[in-house]
C-alpha cells in the first residue's frame, strides 16, 4: 500500500490494529487536521492508549503502520492482549 490513505480508511485500519478493543476517533472542527484516538476496553471503564496522529502520520501507510505497531507494542508490554494485525497492503 504505497498511495496516499483517505481519512475513512486510517480510521478503519487503526481500528483493527487494536481488537478487540474499542478505538474512539476524533478530530476538532477548527484543529489543525490531526486526529487523536484513544483505545479503551469493551466495558468503557479504562483507557489503554491515546495518541495523537497528525495529517502526515495518518495518511501516510508507512507512517502509520509504524505508529500503530508501536503503541501495540508498548501494549504489549503493559500486558494487553491484541488480535494478531498486520498493516494492509
Amino acid at each position: 500500500m504505497n498511495a496516499p490513505l483517505r481519512f475513512n480508511e486510517a480510521l478503519l485500519i487503526t481500528d483493527q490494529a487494536f481488537q478487540p478493543f474499542q478505538c474512539v476517533a476524533w478530530t476538532l472542527p477548527e484543529g489543525n487536521g490531526e486526529v487523536s484516538i484513544t483505545v479503551i476496553d469493551r466495558t468503557h471503564s479504562r483507557t489503554l492508549a491515546r495518541r495523537s496522529l497528525s495529517r502526515g502520520t495518518y495518511t501516510d501507510p508507512v507512517k502509520l503502520g509504524e505508529t500503530l505497531a508501536e503503541t501495540r507494542e508498548e501494549l504489549s508490554r503493559e500486558g494487553v492482549s491484541l488480535q494478531p494485525w498486520h498493516m494492509p497492503e
